[in-house]
């Protein structure tokens, strides 16, 4: 093994948060190495984010044709759909690829391993190892599909959403575990793509975390597309093999059977195999990397970020760790408690949500006043033909500003983002209901919903 390499700063893993950082700091004249496995650019663009919503986009546009040509019977070519998925992963990887070139950070290929405090030993595809030590070091490492202890399961071989993105042949019956987001963006991508699909979740409705309606009303968007959706159960063993017959019996001592089954039930942080007690880095019993209020770790100049740091598990959510990273560096008070994150679900109809939910302003004892409009009553509705939804707001009954929004429907996720901008501003929820939104956009339904509060 050849002498430690050293760098100003170093990071293990390049998801959005890190990468982000490294290239910065790279720019500005520091000796920046990022340690990476082969994902170029981080999961996000090569198998989260990116891809999925490829696919999900292409399944409407199967969708939308299927409906107005009900007769076509044509069958969706998986491979082309795969070969479009991975055009717009390949594009993302390059574009990444030379921002890191262009910056001039030292991108090293190969898995890596503390062996002590800021030192990571790091083996290449060939086998070879060489040494680093960073003066500063980051741990963003993410973290992976987590696959439930079922007798069977694991020798079934199920699909994760990496390999379920990588398909060249459309599962005749896909059987999804999980009614969390991925589950159900995966189940109605399929779905709309052709496949027979059921959904099993152990919970008693989907998204536990939402409030009642939103799970009730996309329950009933997914019954109307077709899925087949099991509440209340989860499985309790798995026979067959993914691809050629598979047979999962559950809870209820009912047995669902599928061609294909994709597991979606949580996610597990790469911690394991990093040896962090060798570098001073505690984690928690989960095996996420206790982090403080400015993501420092328990080891002495070392920070982790994103996915691995316990952060919500969002692109965006770790590209505000970025911001909280760099203002540490720049000598800037900036913390991770205070930040309000959105929540964003690509499936149709969409969901959006920030701030509080009614569920959590009661838990929380939060007094607040809600409006709430069926999206049918918003015009451009009308012309989408998708009124499918509802606006809901939660307003303090003092101040009158706003302390939550959430929207199912067409074009959520941007309506979401206008609340937002409102919410950052410190405005009342009269100035949204007043202001002068252009016919006939989504966002009009803004000043509906608010009107409705007398």
């Amino acid at each position: 093994m050849n002498e430690a390499l050293h760098y100003d700063y170093l990071f293990l893993g390049g998801g959005k948060g890190g990468k982000s950082l490294a290239m910065d700091l790279a720019r500005a004249g520091k000796c920046v190495a990022v340690i990476e496995r082969g994902m170029i650019g981080g999961s996000c663009i090569n198998v989260a984010c990116i891809p999925s919503k490829t696919l999900i986009q292409v399944a409407r546009n199967y969708h939308a044709r299927s409906l107005v040509d009900e007769e076509s019977g044509s069958r969706t070519d998986m491979a082309q759909v795969s070969a479009t998925v991975k055009t717009v992963v390949d594009g993302m990887v390059e574009l990444n690829r030379r921002a890191f070139q262009d910056s001039g950070l030292h991108l090293v290929t190969g898995t890596g391993r503390f062996v002590g405090p800021r030192k990571i030993l790091v083996q290449t595809a060939d086998g070879s190892e060489q040494m680093f030590e960073g003066d500063h070091v980051y741990i963003n490492t993410g973290t992976f599909a987590t696959i439930p202890d079922v007798p069977g399961l694991p020798e079934l071989q199920p699909l994760t959403h990496v390999e379920a993105l990588r398909l060249t042949e459309l599962p005749s019956h896909l059987v999804v575990l999980g009614g969390g987001y991925i589950g159900l963006e995966m189940a109605q991508a399929f779905r709309r793509l052709g496949s027979d699909v059921t959904v099993v979740n152990d919970g008693p409705r989907l998204l536990m975390r939402e409030d009642e309606d939103v799970s009730a009303e996309i329950l009933q968007s997914f019954q109307h597309d077709g899925i087949d959706v099991k509440l209340n159960v989860r499985p309790v063993e798995a026979q067959g093999r993914n691809g050629d017959g598979t047979r999962i019996r559950l809870s209820d001592e009912s047995v669902v059977q599928g061609t294909h089954v994709l597991v979606a039930t949580g996610r597990t942080p790469a911690t394991s195999t990093l040896d962090l007690h060798l570098a001073g880095v505690e984690c928690d019993a989960r095996g996420f990397i206790k982090v403080d209020d400015t993501l420092a770790t328990t080891a002495e100049r070392t920070w982790a970020i994103g996915e691995v740091a316990g952060t919500p598990m969002f692109t965006h959510a770790s590209f505000d760790d970025y911001r909280v990273l760099k203002a540490g560096i720049e000598g800037r008070a900036r913390s991770v408690r205070a930040r309000t994150i959105p929540y964003a679900l690509f499936i149709d109809p969409e969901l959006g949500r920030i701030g509080m939910n009614e569920s959590q302003a009661k838990a929380s004892n939060v007094p607040y006043r809600v409006a709430k409009l069926p999206l049918a009553a918003v015009p451009r509705v009308r012309t989408n033909r998708a009124t499918r939804g509802f606006m809901k707001a939660l307003v303090s009954p003092e101040s009158s500003a706003i302390i939550g929004f959430t929207m199912l429907g067409s074009g959520a996720g941007e309506v979401t983002t206008a609340v937002q901008m409102a919410m950052l501003g410190g405005l009342p929820y009269t100035a949204v209901r007043d202001a002068i939104i252009a016919h006939p956009l989504m966002s009009e339904g803004l000043n509906l919903l608010f009107a409705t509060l007398k």
